[in-house]
């Protein structure tokens, strides 16, 4: 099987190349996820499990369906501002994307249920609301630059213990580094070598575009205004996209003539990569809300795995240049057909609790946490071993948390809220923080709901892997400034 031999670092997820196979990181990077909603959840630190009645319930908790005691819809579209800061070999770096899109479209239909003549309108079951969603659970845009003068090793390195593992076939990297002088056999000629010169100039550049979204089908029932019960099930796609530089350029000692004769020479060499990795997959949604007094709601929710099918697609080339001699190598490049591989992912299991208490008409106050145990990943297609193992050894449980409060004032309507999401990695990386605060107008069957989200966290990213060397990663961090806008109609 050819290996995918660099993966690029992902974005906001605290992902760092360490020991990974094949697809362990892509299997990460596909199950972490940004909760889809409205403005007014996300002003709320995306603390939504217990508050109920807001259409972000019909991809979240589908319990809060059972408050809607009337028709429903809107539409949220988002803003996403991605700032990247880099520091490599203490040469700081910074890079921007901007982007717009859809976070949530979502509907709900209120359906009582009809009571026979005299009985207790506020008892029993009195409502059954159906609801459907569109929600984007995760963003891949993303430009990461950063560069440096790595004194202690090059690319040059990794080809070389490439080309021990796998040899230097013509038709794969480490092939083609030999072919263009960047490697060459040891004097006993069991082994390879790297010919680059201590201190050379590293950059990396990667452009990240894609996503994942949602549409969720859901029922949420009322019983007796005191218990409220829902289920749903999640349609999800899955879409990224990513191309990354490795540009090096240094002094090279390469042989010339014959025999060969060591000589120095000026190289620049880039390394690039492709992936286009498209899938589809559903995942089911239970979840409930109690609601002793008016004061107090008690929500939980449990999400199945979400069960891809994923298609990936993986290219990569290799071209040096180098200065006084034309014939040293590689001018024009050497590259591969595209690797394609069509596998099965399972996400992790997913439980959630929280409460919100309501203080009359003046607001609420909520909060919840959630579970997620990130080792039990697991990819399905022939020679997965190494990548599930991989899994069950770098990756942990976490615990997210998010906490909101929203105040009445009239029609006005002021919301801020907090959400840590927990760094699944065993080693490197760091927590996702979100900040949010927003405002909310209502009038007639109308409202709008703003919301500012600032988005931090941090990553070791390491351009290559070698096996005796750990101090050469670049240290990341990842800001995103969002703004989402939640237009609503009820009917």
């Amino acid at each position: 099987m050819k290996i995918k031999y660099l993966l690029s670092t992902v974005a906001i997820v605290a992902i760092a190349q360490t020991t990974y196979a094949q697809y362990a990181q892509d299997a990460l990077r596909f199950s972490t996820f940004q909760p889809g909603g409205t403005a007014r959840i996300k002003a709320l630190g995306n603390a939504g499990t217990a508050i109920g009645g807001d259409l972000s319930s019909i991809s979240n908790n589908p319990a809060g369906l059972g408050f809607f005691t009337h028709s429903e819809l809107s539409i949220t579209p988002e803003y996403n501002g991605s700032k990247v800061k880099a520091n490599y070999f203490g040469n700081p770096t910074q890079a921007t994307k901007n982007s717009g899109n859809l976070s949530n479209a979502a509907v709900v239909f209120y359906a009582p249920v009809n009571t026979p003549k005299g009985a207790d309108k506020n008892k029993g079951w009195l409502s059954v609301n159906f609801g459907a969603a569109y929600a984007r659970t995760n963003n891949f845009y993303q430009n990461t630059y950063y560069n440096g003068v790595n004194p202690s090793s090059s690319i040059a390195n990794y080809y070389a213990e490439q080309a021990f593992n796998s040899g230097i076939d013509q038709s794969i990297l480490p092939g083609w580094a030999y072919d263009q002088n960047l490697i060459d056999k040891t004097a006993n000629g069991t082994n390879y070598r790297s010919n680059a010169l201590s201190g050379v100039n590293q950059a990396k550049t990667t452009y990240s575009t894609g996503g994942q979204s949602e549409v969720d089908l859901a029922v949420g029932a009322n019983y007796s205004n005191k218990f409220y019960l829902g289920l749903s099930l999640g349609i999800t796609d899955l879409r990224y996209n990513t191309t990354s530089y490795f540009d090096e350029t240094g002094t090279a000692s390469i042989l010339e003539g014959n025999p060969g004769v060591p000589t120095n020479r000026a190289y620049a060499s880039t390394y690039t990569q492709d992936q286009v990795t498209r899938g589809t997959g559903f995942n089911l949604k239970l979840g409930f809300i109690y609601k002793p007094v008016d004061a107090l709601r008690i929500g939980a929710s449990i999400a199945t795995p979400t069960w891809y099918n994923i298609d990936d697609s993986y290219g990569e080339s290799l071209a040096t240049r180098y200065t006084g001699n034309a014939n040293a190598g590689g001018a024009a490049g050497t590259g591969g057909d595209p690797y394609t591989l069509s596998y099965n992912l399972r996400t992790p299991f997913r439980a959630s609790g929280g409460v919100a208490v309501f203080i009359k008409d003046y607001g609420f106050i909520t909060g919840d946490v959630e579970y997620l145990d990130y080792s039990s990943i697991h990819l399905d297609y022939d020679g997965a071993q190494a990548d599930n193992n991989d899994i069950k050894t770098l990756y942990k449980s976490v615990v997210n948390a998010h906490v909101g409060a929203e105040i009445r004032a009239q029609q006005l309507y002021f919301r801020g809220g907090y959400g840590l999401q927990g760094n699944p990695l065993k080693q490197y990386g760091g927590n996702i923080n979100t900040a949010s605060g927003g405002i909310g107008y209502r009038f007639s069957s109308y409202y709008i709901d703003a919301t500012y989200q600032h988005v931090t966290g941090n990553s070791v990213a390491f351009p290559y892997e070698l096996a005796t060397a750990t101090s050469y990663g670049a240290n990341l961090k990842s800001t995103y400034n969002n703004v989402f806008l939640t237009l609503g109609l009820k009917f």
